[in-house]
């Protein structure tokens, strides 16, 4: 609790969610003391030539930033001549999905545990010299904006004008009229709802920002999900059919019967929450597209066993597990698990691992085969081998 406390300006949890959350934004001096990064920009601009971390340069004229043709975006992996070439000024390096390679980082998204699970969404990190950053603009979820090493301008405005520079490769807001600013240094953090425009502007040239973002898929996702879940799993196959059908006069007419009769068909959707709750489990655990998994070394479940109860398990930095009401899901599979092992279950996708005391139980046992497979498939480590 106490560290939360810190992290949240010396507010509780629920007070946060009451009075800030998706209402206004807060920034809090001090949030993480002492906090200087995690990473170095040399071992950042490393991560950015790897092939399987999603990563992005963008530069930009001063001179000519309120132009389209004034920004430039490209789409990483990098080499070092990519980043030779670049000037002293105006660019940022941003590196997504840190918590999926660097143990630091997913430490770093738990500490936000106080929200679901499955509305968190990754660490990135962002490196800039001196007059760098991303353009004035809105994001419509929530983020935290953690300073790392360096020093950051922040410009944030509650404007309603969501005009856009025509034609830039990124969504620019042309009209950006600051209402507040500050500095962040190392340490300090900024939670700004969604919706709220904002300028992040390096002061020096060893500016690294740590953005803790959200999940908030729009209505329109969820729904052809959700379909498509339905397609593959319980939507009814019958097919149309009109027994009363009468003689027509106007035969290319789509008339009211024939929408009574489709209307009666998809009102066999499942869209009870029965339905929808194992739907959001599966949907908000599925890995993200670049996401690959390598497979473990292979064990016998008896060699595995004897590992496990020395060792204890933790999570791949890539996985991720929810539960609803009994069912568990990881990375977009189900899970059946008898009702003895749900406490542990919980345990595990709550801290992401299970001390050797813990899987010496008996409550252990029936999970024994569950484990092996998700450790053969590279979804869990043994700690001493952890990812």
């Amino acid at each position: 609790m106490q560290q939360a406390l810190t992290l949240l300006n010396g507010l509780t949890p629920a007070q946060f969610m009451a009075e800030y959350w998706q209402k206004k934004p807060l920034l809090i001096r001090g949030a993480m003391p002492d906090f200087q990064g995690l990473l170095d920009p040399e071992e950042l601009a490393g991560l950015a030539c790897d092939s399987e971390v999603p990563a992005r340069l963008i530069q930009f004229d001063p001179d000519r930033a309120q132009t389209g043709d004034g920004w430039q975006v490209r789409q990483g992996p990098f080499d070092d001549d990519d980043f030779t070439a670049l000037p002293a000024q105006y660019w940022t390096l941003l590196v997504q999905g840190m918590n999926h390679v660097l143990p630091e980082a997913q430490a770093l998204l738990s500490l936000f545990n106080f929200i679901p699970t499955a509305r968190l969404d990754d660490v990135m990190v962002s490196y800039a010299p001196t007059g760098g950053g991303v353009g004035p603009h809105i994001d419509s979820y929530d983020v935290f904006l953690l300073q790392g090493a360096g020093k950051r301008r922040w410009r944030i405005s509650q404007q309603t004008d969501l005009r856009l520079i025509p034609e830039a490769p990124l969504r620019i807001l042309s009209h950006f009229v600051s209402e507040q600013e500050w500095v962040l240094e190392p340490g300090d953090m900024l939670y700004l709802p969604p919706n709220v425009a904002h300028w992040g502007i390096a002061e020096d040239d060893d500016c690294m920002t740590y953005s803790i973002g959200f999940r908030a898929p729009a209505a329109r996702e969820l729904a052809i999900e959700f379909l498509d879940e339905c397609r593959q799993n319980g939507l009814p196959d019958a097919l149309y059919r009109d027994p009363d059908l009468q003689p027509v006069v106007d035969p290319a007419e789509v008339d009211v019967n024939m929408v009574n009769n489709v209307a009666d068909m998809l009102r066999r959707l499942p869209w009870q929450t029965e339905q929808l709750g194992p739907f959001l489990a599966k949907y908000f655990s599925e890995p993200k597209a670049y996401v690959v998994f390598s497979p473990n070394r292979k064990l016998s479940l008896e060699k595995f066993s004897q590992r496990l109860a020395q060792q204890g398990v933790v999570m791949d930095l890539q996985t991720q597990m929810l539960h609803w009401q009994g069912q568990y899901f990881i990375n977009g599979e189900s899970v059946q698990a008898p009702a003895e092992g749900a406490p542990l279950l919980n345990a595990f996708a709550n801290h992401r691992q299970l001390e050797p005391a813990i899987c010496q139980g008996e409550t252990v046992v029936s999970l024994l085969p569950w484990l092996h497979e998700m450790y053969l498939s590279g979804y869990v480590h043994l700690a001493e081998n952890a990812a």
